[in-house]
């Protein structure tokens, strides 16, 4: 493991606890308090509870990433300036959310445009400038599908950032599950491309820093979150983490790792389109609330439990993974 790697996490994790006072003031100065939705009575005890703490994680993870960048660091602010871009979409909603209180902020329209159009412009860069190749997993092989990379971009784009503004349901689970991903496929990128990425380059080595540094603030930030949960990330969080995890993996070309070390993401995502899809055919319901996550805490499941089970699956799932590229 590179010391700038273990750095970056140490120094963000460390920043992430520092700042949270600071946003935890700015909060509260705004009134910046979760409204819950009045159906989900398990949650009515949370309400109140301050939110856009992704603020927590955002600020230390760009701010150590820059410090520590060595050369050729395209990847890295690629990654950076989506991570941010996400952000700022997912703060306008929870701006509007606090501010009219209520728990409805920008509308689906206005969400799917900015998401669009941010994974356009990276899908356009990533065509002229990357490439169109694609790598299959656990496999030496590269697929290349020419212009069809530019609405692939986008498609990862928009799957991630919505999947991961999904999971982000009960107290620590996506906070969880994305150290889980990030952690693993940080090291994938080291086994298959070195420690000190001969094959792209500083790229790698610069793209993994600033993952790194993301681990070590989300740590900082599951603090604070985890159950009973002080703070919620809201849409500025979950959306930037979104972002941040589609562009490591457009950029190194590894965009079909996603739904494997990301299978959690996958799962809440389909629980949430066949709960709609089946409501509005027949007007009855799958789950007793989708997504998963809540259909096992309606059930009468701890969300500590839930929020566990997560955790250990999508870790052993990943850990198999990774075992297949080291081997």
């Amino acid at each position: 493991m590179n010391l700038h790697y273990l750095l970056g996490a140490i120094i963000s994790f460390g920043l992430s606890i520092l700042f949270a006072p600071i946003i935890f003031g700015f909060s509260k100065k705004i009134h910046a308090k979760q409204t819950i939705l009045h159906y989900v009575k398990e949650h009515a005890s949370k309400a109140g509870t301050p939110t856009m703490g992704g603020i927590i994680f955002i600020v230390p993870t760009i701010i150590v990433s820059l410090f520590l960048f060595t050369s050729d660091y395209m990847y890295a602010m690629i990654s950076l300036a989506s991570f941010f871009a996400y952000a700022l979409l997912g703060f306008l909603d929870d701006f509007i959310k606090v501010y009219y209180k209520q728990n409805l902020g920008l509308k689906p329209y206005q969400k799917i445009i900015g998401q669009v159009g941010i994974s356009f412009v990276i899908a356009v860069f990533v065509f002229k400038t990357i490439g169109s190749e694609i790598f299959i997993p656990f496999t030496n092989y590269t697929l290349n599908i020419g212009a069809f990379i530019i609405p692939l971009v986008m498609l990862v784009y928009i799957a991630t950032v919505n999947s991961v503004n999904l999971i982000d349901g009960l107290d620590g689970l996506c906070s969880l599950v994305s150290i889980n991903y990030l952690t693993f496929f940080a090291l994938i990128l080291i086994s298959v491309f070195g420690a000190s990425a001969v094959v792209f380059g500083r790229e790698i080595f610069n793209l993994n820093i600033t993952i790194f540094c993301l681990i070590g603030s989300l740590v900082g930030f599951l603090i604070f979150n985890i159950y009973p949960a002080k703070i919620f990330m809201g849409d500025t969080g979950s959306l930037a983490i979104g972002g941040f995890i589609a562009s490591i993996s457009i950029l190194t070309k590894m965009e079909l790792l996603i739904p494997i070390l990301g299978m959690a993401y996958v799962i809440t995502a389909i629980s949430d389109f066949i709960q709609v899809l089946h409501y509005k055919r027949t007007k009855k319901r799958v789950f007793k609330m989708a997504p998963l996550h809540h259909h096992f805490q309606m059930s009468g499941i701890h969300e500590n439990k839930v929020v566990f089970v997560y955790f250990i699956s999508t870790f052993i799932l990943n850990l198999v993974a990774l075992a297949i590229y080291i081997l």
